[in-house]
């Protein structure tokens, strides 16, 4: 296979094999460690990259997740095993500007082929998400939205998600170009899958008697604005950040000016301020899944059935005709 290989200690190769399985994300279970095997070696930040990477890749790659499966990716911190587990990869695939553990571990790698799927598709600026939490000081507030400039959450947008398909492909032909036939067909094929999925939210939620849904933190704004819906984050980008007062009290005010009837919450991070701003405000409770990791408690087993779990949701949420 033409691909470039690199050579590490043998502590560090004991290192990489002591890692094993814990590594692997929930769509590779089977899979070894990436690193030294005779397939096409790609590591991935997190799950959406990794769901990628196998769904293009198909049998000529082996793929393993540098997020275990119930971790949230936004705190991940990468390990000494995990740098060498890189450097002794074919590949690596990635959205800069979500882990910067991962981001600042990939510059310094010596890999050749450094997939950045924020390169192959436009980010926004969404940093106005916060700007109703009571930041205290105009310091505070500008270094803040300084840091979430760009929303990364791409792949929550099937039409997004399926340019960065594009993209990805695209490097797994230039990189293993022994199979890049292959490469080109299952990216075409998983394109084709993320266009019906878009058609199905766009028809599901054309016609509904609320545009406004609440949730726990702000993953979903390219998805509602792709189908003209407006999310309400009681965080921001950051789900471990905490909402003042003051915001609690502006989105109870909303729910009743705008008929919100559900407070979503997500299965990776706690869901007490969710509730606690549901019970409050009369409101129900439901899961919306920003599909940062699949676990036993995802409502599917892959990205496409927890996306229709979502698409579900939104529409009982939002009084679908």
């Amino acid at each position: 296979m033409n691909v470039r290989r690199h050579h590490i200690s043998g502590l560090a190769l004991a290192a990489v094999a002591a890692l094993g399985a814990g590594t692997l994300t929930a769509c590779s279970s089977d899979s070894a460690a990436a690193g030294n095997t005779d397939k096409f070696d790609v590591v991935a930040s997190f799950y959406p990259m990794a769901f990628l990477a196998e769904q293009i890749g198909g049998g000529h790659v082996n793929v393993s997740s540098l997020t275990e499966p119930g971790q949230e990716p936004h705190d991940l911190e990468i390990s000494a095993q995990q740098r060498a587990q890189l450097e002794d990869s074919d590949a690596a695939l990635y959205l800069k500007g979500l882990q910067p553990s991962v981001d600042e571990t990939v510059e310094q790698s010596g890999l050749k082929t450094k997939i950045d799927a924020a390169t192959l598709t436009k980010l926004e600026d969404h940093g106005e998400v916060e700007d109703s939490h009571g930041h205290e000081g105009e310091e505070a507030h500008s270094e803040e939205k300084e840091e979430h400039a760009l929303d990364p959450h791409v792949w929550l947008d099937p039409v997004k998600y399926a340019e960065i398909a594009k993209g990805v492909g695209a490097a797994f032909e230039k990189a293993d170009p022994d199979n890049a036939a292959d490469y080109k067909k299952n990216t075409e094929t998983l394109v084709k899958k993320l266009g019906e999925l878009n058609t199905e939210f766009a028809d599901g939620l054309k016609d509904t008697k609320s545009k406004v849904f609440f949730t726990n933190h702000a993953a979903f704004t390219y998805l509602a604005e792709r189908y003209g819906l407006t999310q309400e984050a009681i965080s921001g980008l950051d789900p471990e950040s905490e909402p003042s007062p003051a915001r609690i009290k502006e989105l109870q005010e909303e729910a009743k000016a705008d008929g919100v009837t559900t407070v979503f919450y997500e299965t990776l991070v706690s869901d007490k301020t969710a509730k606690t701003l549901a019970d409050d405000a009369g409101l129900k409770t439901d899961v919306l899944d920003p599909l940062e990791g699949i676990t036993d408690k995802s409502k599917g087993d892959d990205y496409f059935e927890v996306m229709r779990a979502n698409l579900t949701a939104l529409k009982t949420a939002l009084g679908a005709k």
